[in-house]
């Protein structure tokens, strides 16, 4: 709580007192074994100690508190807007904020070669089918992404002829999709890997033909004109564990060759056809 004892008094920076957010008795802290107790009205000792009530859409904080560093804002600020609420749902289910990109019903939310999506959509999957990459017809930066599929099973093929795919975000950074089951490959061509540049921290993919998870965290990057300002930074769950820790990326995904950045503005997500039938399901992103 950053309180060293609710319910009394604290100085604060100014030498004036401030008082704790909870009382031992879990009344309002303002007034529970305050001196000030009939001498002030609630509401003017809540100002006089930079507080407001905590009784229903009242704001609660302090007004002379220190500004946090490269912040409008001060530690426990009234002023600073509360998040929203969102209602927590089952793991790997959308939240009500989500953009459903695929419901297992119908790609209408993609595009592909020609226009239209044409990957075989059956059983409440979407299926690679060497018809072309497919690519939402929104445009995405920063983001929350959750995504699963699941790569043929029997396995045919080896290294990278094996169960490939890719998610890149913004149409240009590859998170590798791969049969990475007893599969040997390079390093940084593994499931799970930021294709050609970072490999995973380990090794989590199941067996061909098993449901296989991707949660992502992705921070895209920024640009003033032609110049690079900020890298962009991905997270990765594989299975829920996590194989990519705030990782920066180097630039968009090459083969046999170095990465590079080019200014770019949102961009769609795309899912690769490398010729292999990976199957997706449950696809869905939060704008951050």
């Amino acid at each position: 709580m950053g309180t060293s004892q609710a319910g009394k008094l604290q100085e604060n920076t100014q030498g004036e007192p401030n008082l704790a957010h909870q009382s031992p008795s879990g009344h309002d802290p303002v007034m529970a074994q305050s001196p000030l107790r009939g001498s002030l009205s609630r509401v003017s000792a809540c100002l006089a100690f930079g507080t407001l009530p905590q009784d229903g859409a009242k704001p609660v904080g302090y007004s002379d508190t220190p500004k946090l560093p490269d912040s409008p804002w001060r530690v426990h600020d009234v002023a600073r807007p509360v998040p929203k609420v969102l209602q927590a749902q089952e793991a790997g289910k959308p939240p009500a904020d989500a953009v459903v990109l695929f419901d297992g019903t119908s790609l209408e939310g993609f595009s592909g070669n020609g226009g239209k999506a044409n990957w075989k959509v059956e059983n409440g999957y979407a299926e690679a089918n060497k018809s072309g990459d497919i690519a939402t017809k929104e445009a995405f930066g920063d983001c929350q992404l959750h995504l699963e599929f699941c790569t043929p099973s029997p396995p045919k093929g080896e290294s990278q002829g094996r169960g490939n795919s890719g998610v890149f975000l913004m149409s240009r950074y590859e998170v590798q999709v791969l049969d990475s089951y007893e599969n040997k490959t390079y390093a940084d061509g593994q499931c799970g890997a930021i294709y050609g540049q970072t490999p995973p921290l380990v090794n989590v993919a199941r067996k061909p033909g098993e449901w296989q998870s991707y949660d992502i965290l992705f921070t895209a990057p920024r640009f003033d004109g032609e110049k690079l300002t900020s890298p962009g930074f991905v997270t990765v769950l594989h299975n829920g564990i996590v194989v990519q820790n705030h990782t920066a990326i180097l630039g968009s995904t090459a083969h046999r060759s170095l990465p590079k950045y080019g200014p770019h503005e949102q961009a769609p997500l795309r899912l690769q056809d490398h010729g292999d039938p990976v199957r997706y399901r449950n696809i869905w992103i939060r704008r951050l």
